[in-house]
């Protein structure tokens, strides 16, 4: 079709000349005041043939040819005008044809390039608002790339999402481990989005876990929707949440203190959201509930169904929304919303990891202390800062390092936005204080368990 164009193009400037030329070839012989007006088409015979003239007459003769002389000239002046306008005419056309069949190759290129490096992720993002509209979508998975699933395939790999598979309960739904025919396993959230909210989370959150790739960021493994229920399907982690293991059964016996320096370190790498997105994304619902562990402790985090970007353009739109204890204070009472609340958030979880306490706790029916509240007086404290950590941790680092990163948390959770460091900051803080082999830039004499 390509190599057949530029013939066809060639062929209509050729007939646009044509037509120019056989326009002035009609009009200029019948327009011509040499022609017969009883005979067109032959010439008039010269006058001088029939009569013979006399001295007066030789002069009427003269003058006739001298006036007919002169529209012979004026005839030529003209047809040489004609012929530059129509060479003029077939110029621009034929330069115009080519910039339009130079234009009709690049647009014809183009998808073909943009189909080769596309992705089963982008094609999702694209589609990903209509998803409640249908019963059931399917789409060939592609291995590194989020795509839509079968919803039978999810129901089967969940046995149809029994209670005995559910890893946590969420707001709007509850999250089950799958496990597929081939063997692999996967974590399916399972979403009512019945009401709107619940819906726009699902949408934002499909949206932006389909552009990120980063290794403290969950893996978004595909998607798909069933009636009014949509599902989102999460690389597995095996060591649950960071809430599960600090405040559950095990009330943090597996998170030795350097463990708890490395997935600090990890969740402290949302510098990519902050430094290396564009737009920038601020989590807004950062919490331990969120920051999933895997086999060997590495931390990721999850959950950005409240994610925002360009939040100052978007402020006058946002709902307050997020989990008690770790909202922010300017957030809480004001509603403004900067990268600087995430940072307040991680101070929190920063606090749960050296004290081993809940960020809200229940001193009486009726009364609650923050994590804040209770430890800021006695962080400030050096001398009684050994006696607060997590007894599981206590003794069991250095007295110099601990007292590092309870200046860090201090810092985190100044009530004024300006005072807290920027998470980049907060990230090179803690590398030191992670061993080399977990990541950091430690150096210890004994081994340290992975």
């Amino acid at each position: 079709m390509k190599k057949k164009l530029l013939p066809l193009l060639l062929l209509l400037c050729l007939v646009s000349f044509h037509e120019t030329v056989v326009v002035f070839a009609v009009q200029g012989p019948v327009s011509s005041p040499i022609s017969s007006p009883f005979f067109p088409g032959t010439e008039t015979a010269p006058i001088a043939h029939f009569f013979s003239p006399s001295s007066a007459d030789k002069k009427v003769v003269t003058e006739m040819a001298g006036s007919e002389e002169h529209k012979r000239m004026s005839l030529s002046k003209k047809m040489l005008i004609a012929l530059g306008v129509a060479c003029s005419s077939l110029g621009v056309t034929i330069v115009s044809l080519f910039c339009l069949w130079i234009c009709y190759r690049k647009s014809s290129l183009k998808p073909v390039k943009n189909n080769a490096n596309s992705s089963d992720a982008e094609k999702g993002i694209a589609l990903a608002p209509f998803l409640g509209k249908f019963k059931s979508t399917r789409m060939v998975p592609k291995e590194g790339f989020a795509s839509f699933m079968d919803y039978k395939k999810l129901a089967e790999a969940t046995n149809k999402f029994h209670q005995n598979n559910i890893l946590g309960i969420g707001g709007f739904g509850c999250v089950y481990k799958a496990q597929f025919v081939d063997g692999s396993y996967a974590a399916v959230k399972k979403l009512e989005c019945s009401s709107h909210d619940a819906e726009q989370e699902f949408q934002n959150e499909v949206d932006l876990l389909s552009n990120f790739k980063h290794p403290n960021i969950i893996s978004l493994l595909g998607f798909s929707s069933y009636n009014e229920t949509s599902f989102i399907v999460y690389e597995l982690m095996q060591n649950g949440s960071l809430e599960t293991q600090l405040h559950g059964p095990s009330h943090g016996s597996s998170l030795t203190w350097h463990r708890r320096m490395k997935v600090a370190m990890d969740i402290a790498r949302i510098e990519y959201l902050h430094e290396l997105c564009n737009p920038a994304v601020i989590h807004r619902d950062l919490k331990s509930s969120n920051i999933l562990l895997d086999s060997d402790f590495n931390a990721k985090l999850s959950d950005f169904g409240l994610a925002v970007t360009d939040a100052d353009q978007n402020k006058n739109n946002l709902k307050l929304s997020g989990t008690l204890g770790y909202l922010a204070p300017e957030y809480l009472l004001d509603g403004k919303l900067t990268d600087k609340s995430d940072v307040y958030a991680f101070g929190i979880v920063l606090l749960e990891l050296l004290l081993g306490r809940k960020p809200v706790e229940k001193l009486a029916p009726a009364q609650y202390i923050s994590i804040v509240t209770w430890a800021i007086p006695k962080l400030i404290d050096r001398s009684q800062l050994p006696n607060i950590v997590d007894p599981v941790i206590k003794n069991t680092m250095d007295l110099k390092h601990l007292c590092q990163v309870a200046a860090v948390a201090v810092l985190c959770v100044q009530p004024e936005p300006s005072y807290r460091p920027l998470i980049t900051d907060v990230l090179h803080s803690l590398i030191p204080l992670v061993p080399t082999e977990l990541g950091g830039t430690l150096r210890v004499e004994q081994s340290v368990d992975p």
